[in-house]
Order: structure tokens, then sequence, then C-alpha cells
């Protein structure tokens, strides 16, 4: 079963029962653009207890707002019933909720005109209160009534109208976009994790470039990201950046990410720079170039604290910071002992990295030299070279007569290289290499 038939489905049962019930909101503007909805949900004057009634089974997701989720088959569809919301006193959540009777109540509620669309499944016929059909045909998000008053019910709609003017390419109708100007500065009222997830979906639906730009003149990017704000006029030396400063390589950066990419590398691509504008340092004298010391090393630990602010699992972080940390390696691959490389490319999620090299180059110098290096090594390297398995352990370094200590990392270490190098192939021959390498008597030092 789809989603799209489990919605018709939950609408045809509330209708022989006497209910009003209509597809709602972005399923509907979906189904209009000619686009695949992501999900289903639907709107009926049925209250919370009778929807209990007709679908025993549902989970109770939002029961005190009329909310509850309806599985079938691993489908799940939203159903809410019509409702007016009083008072947004936590500038998320409704202070109270006042059951309609109509469809137009319930619209009213709602953030965008494109979002307050209605559609009988019966007839096909769509429900039209707030003039969004016409705003879809214009290309236009626009609030539905006061703007200020959308936006001080849920300050995260400030970043979802930047979202949705940037996914379908629409302009943000001017009294609207007004109103975000005005209160761009209260976003930060909104949870850490509610920004996190609206800015890493407005980085990986493929307008990552145009949404940062809105990001920008909207006032919402020095709030949300002060420091990626910090980019702009900063300079890069033109034999490698003949695109421009900083800001204008990390936009190029993010008009190549595609849709559907993942989001540890979309913040990848978005932070790897983002340590220049504190290491920049001007040309020293006239042969001297514009400098970035140690900008992948400053990054990184700016990246993490970026990553603690919007509260990332520790995973995501760990990928987000490595992919900042070892950006600028690629420029050495084809210098590096065959050991260092293998290390090199077992990185964990090595793939994002060799990715995010090649958004970079593409989005500077148009170099990929270093990038299709890396891929002929991975290509015509078998695997059980590039990460063999250890010849010997730290079980082995004890029964040779080893104390344990800080040295058998050292000695593992040095069998690792000379085996990643192609001087061993086998347990003997580590074990030989040792004894020679590392006398027992000096184990111990």
């Amino acid at each position: 079963m789809t989603p799209r038939e489990l919605a018709e489905k939950i609408c045809r049962h509330l209708h022989e029962a006497g209910h009003q019930a209509y597809l709602v909101g972005g399923c509907v503007r979906d189904l209009l653009l000619g686009r695949e909805p992501g999900d289903y949900d639907v709107a009926t004057d049925a209250r919370p207890d009778r929807l209990q009634q007709l679908f025993p089974d549902c989970l109770l997701v939002g029961a005190r707002f009329g909310v509850i989720v309806v599985v079938e088959q691993g489908v799940q569809v939203e159903v809410a019933t019509f409702r007016s919301d009083l008072g947004y006193s936590d500038g998320r959540h409704p202070d109270r909720v006042v059951y309609a009777d109509s469809p137009r109540e319930d619209v009213l509620r709602r953030d965008f005109t494109i979002n307050g669309l209605l559609l009988d499944v019966r007839t096909g016929d769509v429900l039209d209160f707030v003039g969004g059909r016409q705003d879809l045909q214009a290309g236009l998000i626009r609030a539905i009534g006061d703007p200020e008053r959308r936006f001080a019910e849920d300050r995260l709609r400030l970043v979802r109208a930047v979202r949705f003017a940037a996914r379908f390419g629409f302009a943000i109708e001017p009294a609207t976009f007004a109103a975000i100007r005005r209160n761009a500065s209260a976003v930060v009222l909104v949870s850490a994790e509610r920004l996190r997830d609206e800015l890493t979906r407005l980085l990986t639906e493929g307008a990552a470039r145009r949404g940062f730009e809105l990001l920008d003149a909207s006032g919402l990017l020095p709030v949300l990201l002060p420091e990626v704000a910090r980019m702009q006029g900063v300079p890069q030396p033109p034999q490698f950046h003949p695109e421009g400063d900083v800001w204008v390589h990390t936009l190029l950066m993010l008009e190549h990410l595609p849709a559907g990419c993942s989001p540890t590398l979309a913040w990848g691509a978005l932070l790897h720079d983002v340590g220049k504008p504190a290491t920049f340092a001007p040309p020293a004298g006239p042969e001297g170039r514009i400098r970035f010391d140690q900008h992948a090393e400053v990054g990184a630990r700016m990246a993490e604290e970026i990553c603690h602010r919007f509260r990332f699992s520790n995973h995501d972080t760990e990928s987000i910071v490595a992919l900042v940390a070892h950006h600028l390696r690629f420029k050495d691959v084809q210098q590096m002992r065959p050991a260092t490389l293998k290390r090199f490319v077992s990185m964990p999620g090595f793939e994002e990295h060799l990715e995010l090299h090649r958004l970079d180059c593409l989005a500077s110098h148009r170099m990929l030299d270093n990038y299709e290096f890396v891929r002929r090594f991975l290509q015509s390297t078998p695997p059980e070279q590039v990460r063999p398995a250890r010849l010997i352990s730290g079980e082995d370094l004890k029964q040779m007569g080893y104390p344990p200590g800080p040295r058998f990392r050292e000695i593992l270490r040095a069998v690792e290289d000379a085996q990643l190098e192609g001087q061993l192939a086998t347990r003997e021959a580590a074990l030989e290499f040792v004894r020679r390498t590392f006398p027992a008597a000096s184990s111990g030092q």
C-alpha cells in the first residue's frame, strides 16, 4: 500500500461515517505542482475521540492537538481534526486548541497559502480559501493572513519560508519577506534540533545555494550561522580560487550538492572553509600570496562547536568535523607513501571525503587530477591490500616477551607501515621484523 492509497482509504472511511475529510497541506501542493508527495495528511471534522473509534489501532501522537497517525502495512498517514489555535506563548505550540467544523477555519491557522489547499478525493476538487492556487501559479511564498502573526506563532516558519522558496524556485511575497527581516533575530527562540533539521533539509533538497542566498538576504544567516556569514568579502588567492571570495566559493559548492545528498556531506561542504576568515593573512611582499595557515584545523574546531550548538549526534559531528579537518590532504595524495595513502583512503566514510574534494575543485580551479589519482588507486588496488588484516597483535608481543606499555603501539604501527608498504606479507615475516627492528633488550626503553 502506498501513502496515497492509505490517505484516500482514510478519507473514504470518514466520508462513509458521515464526516468531512480532505487531503491537506504539502501533499496537495506537490500534486498540483506535478511532484510526488513525500507524505500525506488528512484533515477532518471528526473529533479525536471519534477518530479513535473509527481507527482503533491508531497512534495518539498529538492527541491534545487533535492529531492521530493511522498505520497500515508499514505506511503512516497523519489525521488531524479541523481546529483553530489560540495563543502561542512558547512560539511553537498553541496555548489552547478549539476544534472547528469547517475546513476554512482550519486553513486560516496554517503557515503559507501554498500549504493551505485541500483536495476532495471523491471529486478531485481543490478547496482554496487563501489564494494558494494563484500563488502556486505565480511562484510566490505568502504567509496566510498577517505574516507577523504567523511568524509569532512558530518562529521556525521564518526558515521554512526560505526553504520552500529555494526548493520550488519561488519568490517570497514582499510583505512576507519584510516580516522575515523584521523578525530574523527571533529565530533563536526555536530549539536547536528543529533549526538543525530545517537547515539540513535546505541543504539536501537540491537548492542549497539559493537557500543560503535567501538566508543571507533575509538577515537570518548571521543569526543562525554567524561563522558562515563572516565568509563574505574574505578574498582568496586568485591562482587557486579564480571564482572569488570564500563566500562565493562556498555558494558554488552548495550549488553542486544534488538533491538527496547525505546531511554530513552537505554540512561538510558548507563548513569546509569556515576557518578561513579567522586565519586570513594578506600577501607578505610583492611575491607573496594570501594565506590561510592552519585553516583546516581551526575550521574543524569551529565545525565541532557549530555541531554541538545544533545538537548533532556524536556520529554526525565526528563525520562533519573529519570532512573539514582532512579536506586539504588531497593536495598531497600523489606524493604520499603507500602506507600513508592507504591509511588515508581507509578513513571511515572516505567516499564523502572524496566527493567533498571533487566539489571543492569544481567550485574553484576545476583541476581534478588528485581526485582522478585517488579513484584510479582505489579501482586498481584490491581492498585486501588497502585494508589488509593485521599480521600480529599485542598478544603476540606479550608472548615474545615484550612488556605491555606505550611501545606496543609504536611496534604495531611499524609492522603495519611495513605491511602497507608491501614489505611484509606473513605473520612469520612480521614476527621476524619485530625481533630485528625492536630488540627485546630495549623493548622496555
